[in-house]
């Protein structure tokens, strides 16, 4: 198994039983949406860790003092359509006032490299700290094109969140960005024929939507 101090395996147990729930095939669309609304605020107490804080002067019902509060408006929630969109909702919660920016990407079925059709993003960004999400790390390509393409904005630091990867996946992002942190929740077997993750959960997105 490939590991090294930039992979981040999310193993509490918590986590791990929210997501063998979502493996189950007959999980229903609405079950699936809520467990990942779950999972994803869990993970994100593990990817925010290491987040800035500030001291602010405030009044207790005793006496004033010093006590850390963070600046989430500095940490940018970036989804990789349309997937991403169920980690997003889920660290929002966590972080409310995260901006947020999205990318859309679609992996050519034949070469099953990453084509871009959207890109938004907050201002300022080189005063910001990117959170990219997306449910499958499989390949790799859409990662590092979507990786590739925020730190052209040139941000403080980018991390990328997947409930999901496999050692192919990951060879590819710590090949292209070796700088950037990748949290997960699994690190599975292998890819299959078609570039899907095994043992895997299957196409996060139409099981998201309820879609094929």
């Amino acid at each position: 198994m490939l590991t090294d101090a930039h992979i981040h395996l999310i193993d509490h147990p918590l986590v791990q039983h929210k997501l063998t729930l979502m493996r189950c095939k007959d999980a229903s669309t609405h079950a699936f949406r809520q467990l990942l609304h779950e999972l994803s605020m869990l993970m994100a107490y593990e990817v925010t860790r290491d987040m800035p804080v500030q001291h602010i002067e405030i009044e207790t019902p005793l006496e004033t003092m010093q006590s850390p509060v963070i600046d989430g408006k500095k940490l940018v929630l970036v989804s990789i359509l349309r997937a991403g969109s169920g980690i997003l909702d889920g660290m929002l919660t966590v972080v409310p006032g995260a901006r947020v920016g999205h990318i859309g990407l679609y992996r050519d079925p034949h070469t099953l490299e990453a084509v871009e059709y959207y890109f938004k993003m907050p201002p300022d960004m080189q005063e910001r700290d990117v959170v990219l999400v997306d449910p499958m790390l499989a390949t790799g390509h859409s990662a590092v094109a979507a990786i590739t393409r925020v730190k052209a904005l040139n941000p403080r630091s980018v991390k990328f969140v997947c409930l999901l990867t496999c050692p192919e996946g990951l060879a590819e992002v710590r090949k292209c960005h070796p700088d950037v942190h990748i949290y997960t929740a699994s690190i599975d077997r292998a890819l299959n024929d078609h570039g899907y993750i095994l043992p895997g959960l299957g196409d996060a997105g139409d099981r998201i939507f309820g879609t094929r």
